[in-house]
């Protein structure tokens, strides 16, 4: 449906109050935009402001960051293989946990379980980030460093734990999503043919969803790559390079944190190194999130014709044992 479709009779009772809400509307649009545009225009400004000083190279190959410091070093890198291992080792966390519960809430729940189990994933997906770092801090890193003594009190691993619990709704919800689109037809001939529920949703509905689980794994990583709090209460560090999951890490996220207590000065180049890292980190999560959006699929209207519910019930169960011959 476009705005020609919804076009009203100028001489209609009401054609006044629309062209009205018509132009809210419309204000409301161009301050969205422009608000989009000035956050693109300073990060803009202030990145060619940085690089007109340090040079590209530089920033992206340098091993060691401390803009704040009497020697001034602008090496990023640190900063993105944090980056890279918290949102990493949280995808591996968050992946089998959210594509399993798609799974069955798609084809395994029975309908009061599944409300259950939903308002059970919305709920994890509800809570703020900031409880999350706390339970890092007082819960899990606490419980690492009494398995695996030589864990630091500020490792990357209960940050990359947590992380993963925080996005695990992320990828429950897309993926489900993505299995929901697979056509009814397929479903319906795997269990014609006499597969078990399993092989149904192993051999066909999971190929078929290929596409939209991968976008759900990718989505997540753009979130788990700009989440801010958890990792800043968990695993704040230095800005060196992460060798082990067990030290602390500081990412892109975590330093932009602790640039905004005040530490740059206004128009200075630590200020500009600030809004060099901000592009960065959109940048990325940009790229990501387009990337896994452009792999979601594509929403199509239902067919005319019969209820699908028949052929995910079909599913659900198990077919009855063939018998080996028939009686005479």
């Amino acid at each position: 449906m476009n705005g020609g479709s919804l076009a009203t009779n100028a001489g209609r009772p009401g054609a006044r109050a629309d062209r009205v809400a018509g132009r809210i509307f419309l204000a409301c649009t161009l301050l969205t935009a422009g608000a989009a545009a000035t956050l693109l225009g300073v990060m803009a400004v202030g990145t060619g402001q940085f690089f007109s000083e340090v040079s590209p190279w530089r920033f992206f190959t340098g091993a060691s960051w401390a803009p704040f410091a009497e020697d001034p070093r602008f090496g990023v890198a640190p900063l993105v293989a944090a980056t890279g291992q918290v949102a990493g080792g949280a995808v591996v966390v968050a992946a089998p946990l959210g594509v399993l519960s798609a799974v069955y809430l798609q084809y395994y729940a029975a309908p009061r379980a599944q409300r259950a189990a939903t308002a059970a994933v919305a709920l994890l997906a509800s809570v703020p980030t900031v409880v999350f770092g706390y339970v890092a801090v007082s819960a899990v890193a606490p419980a690492l460093r009494a398995i695996l003594p030589g864990a630091g009190a500020f490792g990357g691993a209960a940050a990359t734990i947590v992380v993963g619990l925080a996005i695990t709704p992320t990828v429950a919800f897309l993926a489900r999503e993505a299995l929901a689109a697979v056509p009814p037809a397929l479903l319906q001939a795997g269990t014609a043919l006499g597969a078990s529920r399993g092989q149904v949703v192993a051999r066909v509905a999971a190929p078929a969803a290929a596409r939209g689980l991968v976008a759900a794994l990718l989505l997540a990583t753009a979130r788990a790559a700009g989440e801010t709090m958890i990792v800043a209460m968990a695993s704040d560090s230095h800005a060196e390079l992460p060798w082990s999951p067990m030290e602390g890490a500081r990412t892109l996220t975590a330093f932009l944190v602790q640039a905004s207590l005040g530490d740059a000065r206004p128009g200075s180049l630590d200020a500009q190194a600030v809004l060099a890292v901000a592009t960065l980190l959109f940048a990325v999560t940009c790229a990501v999130h387009a990337a896994g959006r452009a792999l979601l699929p594509r929403r199509r209207p239902a067919p005319a014709g019969p209820s699908h519910a028949p052929v995910q019930a079909a599913v659900r169960k198990d077919p009855a044992p063939t018998r080996r011959g028939r009686n005479s």
